[in-house]
């Protein structure tokens, strides 16, 4: 019988922490790193192993994944002197799963390739939900080859796992992803403050809007939390931010204006300033019933 390939996850937040207690579940030996070690307490509660260094993790980790907050702090992990590139062995494969950069995304892929590391971009979507129900959505980018050989540790993860072409496609990817969410997300919480305005119990219209030709995964989930004034973080208006900034900069090298996204980061930027950095994106529904 094959032994599974030990597996390094760095970054234990609110989705890390569900994707690699999946993997300890399906039998898996993971190593964990984080900033912060008491947010990893629960994973090695349940048997993972602690890393007090990203270098020291890769060394002991055939695969290593990646699942942390800013472009910075990829590019620092995988390119520093002391980082992942710098300690992973000649044949393992190094994925991240941040929403980040193409563009640092193929220059990790050409530093790992020099090596003899295989590196995979395979951000996700799906939320805290999606995270800890193992139903994400993952786009990965990269060699098809690379790509099939993590498969079944995408599978413990996700259950839409599509390859998208070469280094950089999955980061593509997602941020077509975040397009299409930051326009949603208004589209969502302006429905909703329209229809308490009205008169109306907007649990009720929830009820018969998100079955029609306006649903949406935000509208299911988000669109309840919205109307409880539930903000808790499944998603952070810092990263939604980092994201969209992302996604501006990508539209513009590709020679393109998208005001939908524009208005979003307008929006957000309003939420950050009010100091709503740490809430879950879903906040945007407070600001605009302030605002009408």
């Amino acid at each position: 019988m094959k032994e599974h390939p030990k597996i390094g996850m760095i970054g234990t937040g609110v989705m890390g922490q569900s994707m690699a207690g999946h993997l300890l579940s399906a039998g898996y030996t993971v190593h964990v790193y984080n900033r912060t070690k008491q947010k990893a307490e629960p994973l090695l509660e349940k048997g993972a192993v602690w890393f007090d260094q990203p270098g020291k993790l890769a060394e002991q980790s055939d695969i290593v994944i990646t699942m942390v907050g800013f472009p910075q702090d990829v590019e620092s992990l995988y390119l520093d002197s002391d980082g992942i590139l710098a300690h992973a062995k000649p044949g393992s494969i190094v994925i991240d799963m941040t929403t980040s950069s193409p563009q640092l995304a193929q220059t990790i892929f050409e530093h790992a390739e020099q090596k003899q590391i295989y590196a995979l971009d395979a951000p996700v979507s799906g939320g805290d939900v999606g995270a800890r129900e193992a139903r994400l959505s993952i786009m990965v980018g990269g060699e098809r080859n690379v790509f099939e050989a993590a498969l079944p540790i995408f599978q413990k993860m996700g259950r839409n796992i599509v390859y998208q072409g070469k280094a950089g496609a999955g980061q593509y990817t997602k941020l077509s992803n975040q397009i299409a969410v930051a326009s949603t997300m208004i589209a969502v919480a302006e429905a909703l403050v329209f229809a308490e305005k009205a008169g109306l119990d907007p649990f009720e219209v929830l009820r018969s809007i998100e079955s029609g030709a306006a649903g949406s995964w935000t509208m299911s989930n988000l669109g309840p939390r919205m109307l409880k004034g539930d903000f808790a973080p499944g998603f952070y208006v810092k990263h939604f931010l980092k994201d969209l900034k992302i996604a501006i900069e990508a539209a513009e090298q590709l020679g393109i204006q998208l005001e939908g996204l524009r208005l979003a980061k307008r929006l957000y930027d309003q939420l950050s300033a009010q100091g709503e950095s740490d809430r879950g994106t879903q906040v945007l529904y407070q600001l605009l019933k302030q605002q009408g």
